[in-house]
């Protein structure tokens, strides 16, 4: 399993950088030839599925994928509680998870953290770090663009 762990400091307090990181449709549009659509109805949650299609026509994939974990950041305050969603990919072609996690910080912004593992069916497992690597770029850039859009 490709496993990578990405880290992001932000101005922006944790909330708003929870609500960014969490908008599933958003992700889509930050990633090439992909479209992400929410399959269930109401607020984001434990429970939420989504498949995030990348390709064109025939070349296209689906990854779909399900919050298993919900937990908005708390605060301001001595009880913050960091955010933390988890999400479980369970695809054909793609499999595994991602976490993702958003902490206050004293300045008033947040830091994110996206962990990831994942699977990639008919890909040998000796190309694991590259598939990482290429992780780490790719969903850097939707870090990077969801936290400054």
């Amino acid at each position: 399993m490709s496993a990578f762990r990405i880290e992001r400091v932000t101005a922006l307090p944790a909330p708003e950088a929870w609500r960014r990181l969490t908008d599933w449709p958003a992700h889509g549009a930050r990633v090439p030839l992909t479209r992400t659509h929410v399959l269930t109805p109401g607020p984001p949650g434990v429970g939420t599925r989504f498949v995030a299609r990348t390709g064109i026509g025939r070349l296209a994939f689906d990854d779909p994928m399900e919050v298993v974990r919900w937990e908005p950041p708390t605060g301001p305050g001595a009880r913050d509680r960091p955010g933390v969603c988890a999400l479980e990919k369970r695809g054909r072609l793609v499999l595994g998870r991602a976490r993702i996690e958003v902490y206050a910080l004293p300045s008033g912004g947040s830091r994110a953290v996206w962990t990831e593992e994942l699977r990639v069916r008919a890909v040998p497992r000796a190309l694991d770090p590259v598939l990482a690597l290429a992780g780490r770029r790719m969903f850097g850039r939707v870090l990077d663009g969801l936290l400054d859009g």
